[in-house]
């Protein structure tokens, strides 16, 4: 039966099947050959999976984001961090990971925030004199910080899969996230000088003054949505119904750059990605309820102990794993099907479920960039009409360095753990 179920999932997943599709209906096959299990266990499991407070922060978090998008959030995000850091050499890149770095405080996706700030910044780098690849490729490594810096998607999902406070997750991924973001603007210093990339002109303090006041409303809802949940006055879901009207307001009524046709193709967007979203979920928590009841953690826990004698072995052989699943497997998928398989050994190897899952996220953010299913590399293709492959060849070293950040958070726990536990 479990031979049965894995060689479908491959099988199907190998085809091109979507991720989706394929877990369900390898896990029916699955159910279909067990010999207790009945057929009506299918709905059910499904509406247990999606029948959760948290996941309502979802479609609201993509909401929000979608709305500021179509805005001058951006675009003021953009002006802010060009005052601050467009003087230095390779100015622009850096502007792009600083305002990707701003932008993934609201949107909580990669490809959001690729798409927003590489739609503005990668042709001014072009006008620019930056060869069109490395643009491209600096926009798409800097736009992975979407889904690490909070509020963050694929936390939501590690916190509902792993039943762990996602305002944890969201905290613990703070110093991870500033970290990845000051390694790649010492690499977009290097590489300009290289290559000869020189900054704007040094803008005067009022300057950086106004561009501070222009974008004030898009800092601050990040600060809102989290220092909201840490002080308790709302849960991470009721959070995102925040962000929604908070972005609604700002955008609407007072920089007035929303218009209603604009809001309704918004929201027709949201719809769609969300129940995107929504249907892997279903599937994976029915892949996990089947892996769960056949004990097949307990199998990889117990053939990992064979293989490895300590925990930083394990998360050695888990960053492998995570790294090769990523290639392959879009982040949120990659961590419903993983999370029941690995956390249960993670946990019994006493590492911290919240570290664990900053591991999984900054891990899975590398795959937004790695072929052949690296989400950011397709945005950034369509944005520049350059081959995925050709960006990916620009992208190795910036990608090297991600790694190296990964390495440093999954044996410097401390930097995971400590805000979470500061603010406990």
């Amino acid at each position: 039966m479990l031979i049965a179920f894995f060689i479908s999932l491959f099988v199907l997943m190998f085809l091109g099947v979507p991720i989706a599709v394929s877990l369900g209906l390898s896990t029916v096959l699955g159910i279909f050959l067990h010999e207790t299990l009945p057929m009506e266990i299918v709905p059910q499991r499904i509406f247990v999976s999606l029948n959760s407070f948290p996941l309502m922060a979802i479609p609201f978090f993509i909401l929000a984001g979608n709305i500021m998008g179509i805005g001058s959030m951006s675009k003021r995000l953009v002006n802010f961090a060009s005052s601050l850091v467009g003087h230095f050499s390779g100015g622009l890149a850096m502007v792009a990971i600083v305002t990707s770095m701003f932008f993934a405080a609201i949107s909580g996706s990669g490809a959001a925030t690729t798409a927003a700030i590489g739609s503005i910044l990668i042709p001014a780098m072009i006008a620019k004199g930056y060869k069109i690849e490395y643009a491209a490729a600096n926009q798409a490594v800097a736009g992975a910080l979407g889904i690490i810096i909070p509020p963050s998607i694929a936390m939501i999902l590690y916190g509902v899969a792993a039943e762990v406070s996602i305002g944890d997750l969201f905290i613990a991924g703070i110093i991870p996230g500033l970290l990845i973001t000051f390694s790649l603007l010492v690499s977009a210093i290097i590489i300009a000088k290289r290559n000869g990339y020189v900054g704007e002109e040094k803008q005067s303090f009022p300057s950086v003054l106004k561009a501070f006041k222009e974008a004030i409303l898009a800092i601050l809802m990040p600060l809102i949505v989290l220092g909201g949940i840490y002080t308790g006055v709302f849960t991470p879901t009721e959070a995102s119904v925040v962000a929604v009207v908070y972005s609604l307001v700002v955008g609407m009524f007072i920089y007035r750059d929303i218009t209603p046709q604009q809001l309704g193709k918004v929201l027709k967007d949201s719809a769609v990605n969300s129940s995107v979203i929504m249907f892997v979920i279903g599937a994976a928590g029915l892949f996990g309820f089947f892996i769960g009841i056949n004990s097949v953690p307990d199998m990889i826990y117990e053939s990992i102990s064979s293989l490895v004698s300590s925990k930083y072995a394990f998360l050695f052989l888990v960053n492998i794993i995570l790294f090769v699943a990523g290639m392959f497997l879009e982040g949120g998928a990659a961590i419903l099907i993983l999370v029941p398989l690995l956390l249960g050994t993670a946990v019994n190897l006493g590492i911290d479920p919240v570290h664990f899952g900053v591991i999984m996220v900054c891990n899975l953010a590398i795959g937004l960039v790695t072929p052949p299913v690296g989400i950011d590399l397709f945005v950034v293709s369509k944005l520049t009409n350059v081959s995925i492959m050709r960006i990916a060849k620009y992208a190795i070293p910036l990608i090297l360095i991600l790694i190296l950040d990964v390495l440093i958070i999954t044996y410097v726990p401390i930097l995971s753990t400590w805000l979470p536990s500061l603010l406990k």
